[in-house]
């Protein structure tokens, strides 16, 4: 997970606060002149957003692109901290991202952050110094307005789609082996190994019980490795 900073303050105040959180280091300021920018730059670097037509699901539409996309994924290997940026600023960014095949979280408590908020692929708004507007554009809502509470939603969805994996592994070979038993049998022996009874009590007992067993394993920290 990358984390870039987008603030509306002075580029100096934001390279400093981003130093001592750990966004960005001496070493990323002094080998990229992209690792810390003002929106304004970023932006004609980039060329800006532009709107072009394109078939989606049989039908036209318009879509904001990046004018340079080829330039901004040269930027965004060391993009850090984006400082003086505007809304439009932080849409460009993101749609950068998702169109070069990243997966965009963006956190927000401003108006002025609606527009990101919107096109991301997750939205984190701040409960607490949140504007309406914010939270209305918004996916989750961190009710402490603590930004590390983040890693908290990202294990909990982590867990989510990893006990998903399980429960499907554990139900196709459970079922996978139950029926090539049944069709096998059936086709050699002249008879099914397995009675109907035999047969629901797979399913019911120990396929449901095994598979929901699995599906409810709460978070641990390994998961965010």
């Amino acid at each position: 997970i990358t984390v870039i900073m987008c603030t509306g303050d002075n580029i100096d105040t934001a390279t400093a606060i981003s130093r001592n959180a750990g966004i960005v280091s001496e070493a990323e300021i002094g080998a990229s002149p992209y690792s810390c920018m003002i929106g304004e730059k970023f932006r004609d670097v980039v060329g800006g957003m532009k709107t072009v037509e394109e078939e989606v699901k049989g039908k036209m539409k318009k879509i904001d692109k990046v004018g340079n996309q080829h330039k901004f994924d040269e930027v965004k290997k060391h993009l850090r901290v984006l400082g003086r940026c505007s809304p439009l600023d932080k849409k460009i960014l993101v749609t950068g991202m998702q169109d070069s095949g990243q997966v965009v979280a963006v956190t927000g408590d401003g108006t002025n952050d609606a527009p990101a908020l919107t096109k991301a692929d997750v939205g984190f708004a701040m409960g607490i110094a949140g504007t309406d507007v914010a939270k209305n554009a918004c996916d989750i809502v961190l009710l402490d307005d603590n930004f590390s509470s983040i890693i908290v939603a990202l294990k909990y969805g982590r867990n989510v789609y990893d006990n998903v994996r399980k429960f499907l592994q554990f139900q196709l070979s459970v079922n996978v082996v139950a029926m090539f038993i049944v069709f096998f049998g059936s086709v050699v022996l002249k008879d099914s190994p397995l009675t109907a009874v035999q047969m629901l009590w797979v399913n019911l007992i120990m396929d449901t019980l095994g598979a929901l067993a699995l599906a409810t394993e709460p978070p641990t920290d390994d998961i965010l490795l």
